[in-house]
């Protein structure tokens, strides 16, 4: 074998490369271990095994962009994580938990939140290095983001941890078409908050800090009841967001 061959084979690749993959497979993993939760009738676990992948996706990117270490093979093992673990993994469970007793109906809707969801990343690595994107060009995300999608799909569980009851499980058509509602809102070209856009003037460092701490701070103590208050905002503050998009365009055409 070639001299040159050999050295290609055995070429070395550093930590620092494997590093940010490794943080996408453990929210990969935590998308498969929450359909095993769901299987057992553990929903409590697997929705939150579905959070952890959140955490997880969110870290990746982060890790990469600091090690300096992207490359197409993370984006691409990303995009699978993401369809698992947001699109696979939540369709499981809230079929098991609420919508299987619609039978054809209720899975036929969970059908549409995993297809949205498919559609959803495809459009979003099909644009990923298009900088000239209109709503990323001005700061926003271009409908709910994958993770967040996972979140505000399960919220009906959440609503159920806390009430500790059969209420919302007897109500599946509601269920159906509040999930049906988070697939368009995923697949739709709403702008939608970008947390990395966000920019927070000094005078308000101090306060945000503090709202941040508060927040963490329900989260140990009454953790549904804080995640459903996230999600109700976050569904809230769309309208705004929109205007606030609409009028960063004016801004941007004027200038």
């Amino acid at each position: 074998m070639p001299r040159e061959k050999k050295a290609l084979l055995f070429k070395a690749v550093s930590i620092r490369t494997i590093l940010p993959n490794v943080v996408t497979l453990l929210a990969f993993m935590a998308g498969l271990t929450a359909i095993r939760f769901a299987l057992s009738g553990r929903w409590e676990m697997a929705v939150t095994a579905i959070l952890l992948a959140g955490v997880f996706d969110g870290l990746d990117g982060t890790v990469a962009r600091l090690l300096k270490s992207t490359s197409k093979f993370g984006a691409e093992l990303d995009s699978l994580s993401d369809i698992v673990a947001f699109g696979v993994a939540p369709t499981v469970i809230l079929y098991l938990w609420g919508l299987q007793a619609l039978d054809r109906l209720g899975w036929a809707v969970s059908l549409v939140y995993a297809i949205a969801m498919a559609l959803r990343l495809a459009r979003f690595n099909a644009r990923l290095e298009d900088e000239e994107e209109p709503r990323k060009r001005l700061g926003f995300l271009t409908g709910v983001p994958a993770p967040m999608g996972a979140a505000l799909l399960l919220v009906p569980l959440m609503v159920d941890f806390i009430i500790e009851g059969e209420f919302l499980r007897q109500y599946q058509y509601i269920v159906a078409v509040y999930s049906l509602m988070i697939a368009i809102l995923m697949v739709s070209t709403l702008p939608t908050i970008s947390l990395k856009a966000l920019r927070v003037p000094k005078e308000w460092l101090v306060p945000v800090m503090l709202i941040i701490g508060v927040v963490i701070a329900g989260l140990f103590a009454r953790t549904w009841m804080v995640l459903i208050g996230i999600a109700v905002l976050y569904l809230a503050s769309m309208p705004l967001t929109y205007l606030a998009y609409q009028k960063r365009r004016e801004q941007k055409k004027n200038l």
